[in-house]
């Protein structure tokens, strides 16, 4: 599979070695607007981890000139329904996630089914804490959002997600129910970037057979029941 890597900061790199791993061919790489301008249209997967304002400027030409795109980067909900529907309008298949690590992504269906249990006793509490390394930007995280709005569909309401930034952490989320009596915590740690960036990989070659535009989690699930 030929792949363009949009965003080659420290994701970048650690997504270019999974590719080598898994046999794949990256073409070319872009980091900033300018790259996007007098390109041809390739019969290639573009892998998004660049930033915010990148992708909601860049978004329509790499729609326009590439087979497909795997998203990862995080803070365009704004738009996401007009990203959906520019993929759609241009038959290309796209799939994007707060987090693409496999882990999470069974974390977040777990989390759903524990919520739906736990919210039909109105003695629990839920919280979140998230904790990331000093360097990143956004807070609370995207992954802590998806959280939130997996506990805001059965608490029906808000719920506050604290955000550390300390170190070299690599990603901490925590959700936890709390009674007077007990206390369940649910706990996912990520110990390098191999993982988010082996499920970003995966999806670009899931990408290959399933058209359409996907929420990873979507995706996961669809092949999970293809067996």
């Amino acid at each position: 599979m030929e792949i363009i890597l949009s965003g080659y900061g420290k994701m970048g790199k650690v997504i270019e070695g999974i590719m080598k791993q898994r046999q794949h061919t990256l073409l070319k790489t872009f980091d900033s607007e300018k790259d996007y301008k007098n390109i041809t249209a390739i019969n290639a997967i573009c892998i998004d981890f660049s930033t915010p304002d990148a992708f909601k400027k860049n978004y329509k030409s790499i729609a326009d000139h590439f087979r497909g795109a795997v998203v990862g980067t995080t803070g365009w909900g704004d738009i996401e329904q007009d990203v959906r529907d520019y993929f759609l309008e241009r038959g290309k298949s796209l799939v994007y996630a707060t987090n693409f690590s496999l882990g999470v992504n069974i974390y977040f269906e777990v989390l759903d089914f524990m919520s739906a249990l736990i919210s039909q006793h109105a003695n629990y509490d839920p919280y979140i804490i998230e904790l990331h390394h000093k360097e990143k930007k956004d807070a609370p995280s995207g992954t802590a959002k998806s959280i939130q709005q997996i506990l805001k569909k059965h608490f029906k309401r808000e719920i506050d997600a604290p955000a550390v930034r300390s170190g070299f952490i690599k990603g901490v989320h925590e959700t936890g129910f709390e009674s007077e009596y007990d206390k369940l915590t649910f706990r996912h740690e990520a110990y390098t970037r191999e993982g988010f960036a082996l499920g970003a990989v995966i999806a670009a070659e899931w990408l290959l057979e399933s058209k359409g535009v996907w929420r990873f989690s979507d995706l996961l699930k669809s092949k999970l029941k293809e067996g």
